[in-house]
């Protein structure tokens, strides 16, 4: 019987879970739902010195938001807490002394100066990267070079030191990545890495393979970053006695810059004007707030659907997917291995495509919101049929209230193009009898609105497409919009007999002669 799959999202609170964070929880969610699994959210914030208040809370509301729900985690709880790092130091220095003690880890005293002294000597040599190895272990102030009566001497004094990996001189790390296929690594680009500070806190080399262990991980899906870490993480794995349940591992493409030219970063983000966060952060020591996705007025469902496609394609040409429809279609074999852009304007097409799928009413909300905070009355209805009729042009839910203003506020300003180009007067003429017509309607419906513009139209022998626009222009104030017809409508005849009369009024004196 196979083993349930078991996967985690693991970030480190020390500020905005970044859209790329966002798209790794995404593919986990995804494939523990595909396979009947469970996934579970775990704080490593095993750098105290570098936590952020407020982050946790943050990750939890963006991840929630978006829809990516947990099986476990701190707010969910589950037989394998504590889910934070912090409250689990207990557990990992045991297996840090077990591997000093099997000689796979070596306890070392070298001060922050004796470690730079080393690599000044290394540079001096001529060393591309000077690293704490197989080799310069050896001149180092370690167990591995001081006898054990003065290894115990010093911790028992209370001397600082940390526990560093014991890496074989001369072995390749093979690792089969599931996105990647076999990675091979000599133990010679590899450095004896800190598993545990001076300050008793694990790295997060230690935690993150102990807890893994320890909460039954299958998969482990995460970023590219940590790609170079793999190989190490194998060789605990086999120092630790769990080689025959060592996760398997995907390593996920960049996201890379809107040109393609390197990692997006946040100062891409901020020159491209676009979001990078999925939510509003505030920057702790400036109190800058950083616009998110949900923000700039994306919807969570767009946001999902643009966000698989940033590695992930299912090999159809299908591009519009429902959350059970991406929990069907994904698989990790269909992942790519190289970067992919971060393409703003392929974002903002699913969130029309996905305002457009939706009615009046779901919508809604969006344009109340907007009215409210002008202190503007509308009724239910009058805002259903706005959001009807302008959600076919509408990329964002705030345009709701910025495009159609003019169905809610009297126009006092007329476009000046269109005002030297169609305000003629057969315009006027046509606008004077057709308030007259509308005066004697009853039920002013876009059949009936156009029915009588067209009476008036044919009655005074001018055609629709020489004042068309004049028509619009009066009633909204613009040249160009949705169907006039529908806006007429919602409008009702007093308001629009009323508009009319007020450009008539206003544009007296600009009349044009054709």
């Amino acid at each position: 019987m196979n083993k349930e799959v078991r996967v985690r999202f693991a970030p480190s609170p020390t500020g905005a879970l970044h859209i790329g964070g966002v798209r790794t929880a995404l593919y986990n969610y995804l494939f523990a739902r595909k396979s009947g699994g469970k996934m579970l959210l775990r704080i490593e914030d095993t750098d105290q010195t570098r936590y952020v208040p407020g982050t946790e809370e943050y990750i939890m509301e963006a991840l929630d938001w978006l829809g990516i729900k947990m099986d476990e985690g701190i707010k969910e709880g589950g037989e394998y807490g504590p889910y934070r790092q912090s409250e689990r130091k207990e557990h990992y220095r045991q297996y840090a002394e077990k591997l000093v003690e099997e000689g796979n880890a070596y306890y070392a005293f070298d001060t922050p100066e004796e470690l730079d002294a080393m690599r000044e000597r290394l540079k001096a040599a001529r060393v591309d990267q000077p690293q704490y190895n197989a080799i310069t272990r050896t001149t180092m102030k370690n167990s591995l070079t001081l006898s054990a009566e003065e290894v115990k001497q010093r911790i028992d004094s209370g001397e600082p030191y940390v526990i560093r990996l014991k890496v074989p001189k001369k072995e390749e790390v093979r690792l089969n990545d599931m996105v990647r296929g076999w990675v091979m690594v000599h133990s010679t680009a590899i450095d004896d890495k800190i598993l545990m500070k001076s300050d008793g806190m694990p790295t997060y080399h230690l935690a993150n393979v102990v807890d893994d262990h320890m909460m039954g991980i299958t998969h482990v899906i995460r970023g590219e970053e940590w790609l170079p870490s793999a190989p190490l993480h194998v060789l605990l794995y086999r120092f630790l006695g769990w080689e025959d349940s060592m996760p398997q591992f995907a390593h996920l493409p960049l996201i890379l810059k809107p040109d393609g030219n390197g990692k997006l970063s946040k100062r891409d983000a901020e020159k491209h004007g676009f979001p990078i966060f999925p939510l509003e952060w505030t920057e702790p020591e400036t109190g800058e707030k950083v616009e998110g996705f949900r923000e700039f007025g994306f919807l969570p469902e767009a946001s999902i659907n643009f966000l698989a496609f940033l590695g992930w394609n299912p090999g159809t040409e299908q591009e519009i997917f429902s959350m059970d429809e991406l929990i069907e279609a994904f698989s990790i074999e269909r992942i790519g291995k190289s970067g992919t852009k971060f393409d703003i304007d392929k974002a903002k097409w699913y969130n029309e495509q996905y305002i457009k799928t939706k009615s009046g009413e779901q919508l809604a909300g969006y344009l109340r919101e907007s009215l409210n905070q002008e202190g503007i009355e509308a009724s239910d209805e009058r805002i259903i049929r706005v959001c009807e009729i302008m959600k076919e042009r509408v990329t964002f839910p705030g345009q709701f209230w910025t495009d159609a203003k003019f169905l809610f506020v009297t126009p006092d300003s007329y476009d000046e193009k269109v005002v030297k180009k169609k305000w003629t007067d057969e315009a006027v003429l046509a606008l004077t009898e057709y308030k007259k017509a509308l005066a004697d309607v009853d039920n002013l419906t876009p059949e009936t609105a156009k029915s009588v513009l067209t009476e008036t139209l044919e009655k005074n022998n001018i055609k629709m497409g020489r004042v068309m626009q004049a028509v619009r222009l009066a009633i909204t104030g613009k040249g160009a919009g949705p169907d006039l017809m529908d806006i007429i409508s919602i409008l009702g005849k007093d308001e629009v007999i009323l508009r009319i009369d007020n450009a008539l009024s206003k544009l007296e004196g600009q009349v044009i002669s054709k």
